[in-house]
């Protein structure tokens, strides 16, 4: 299994619990983004710039997986199409996509962008605490 971040939006607090279990496990870790960031010296830690564009990130990850891999993103339309590849997707907040739960998180999604796109305000999520990091570290784990 090769992990796939995709970084630009993934909190650096999840990306050091990912640095960590790189080096752990002996997994190589692909962070996927459209500008420069700093990652640790580490054969298992690689970074991937692509050009900067709309869904340009997403694009080269789905490019690049296999279906044993695992994609770590908040993007649920990326979530979407990385579990129609076979593999697997896990948020930052520790939430593992499926097929049983992705349609929801979808309808969700789409419902939200419409009551924006009208001028309904919309609250985001909550910030991430120390639950959410303990939740993808533990669920990260299980899955490596």
């Amino acid at each position: 299994m090769d992990i796939w971040v995709d970084a630009d939006a993934c909190p650096v607090v999840i990306k050091e619990i990912l640095y960590r279990a790189a080096e752990r496990t002996h997994t190589l870790v692909t962070l996927v983004a459209n500008q420069s960031l700093r990652i640790p010296k580490s054969r298992f830690i690689k970074f991937l710039k692509v050009g900067a564009g709309f869904d340009v990130a997403d694009n080269e990850i789905l490019k690049q997986i296999k279906s044993s891999d695992l994609v770590i993103t908040g993007d649920i339309p990326l979530a979407a199409e990385v579990i129609d590849k076979g593999a697997l997707a896990l948020n930052p907040r520790g939430e593992l996509y499926s097929k049983e739960n992705i349609t929801s998180r979808l309808y969700v999604r789409d419902l939200m962008d419409s009551f924006r796109a009208t001028g309904i305000e919309t609250q985001g999520p909550p910030p991430m605490n120390q639950k959410d990091r303990q939740q993808f570290a533990n669920n990260l784990n299980k899955l490596l």
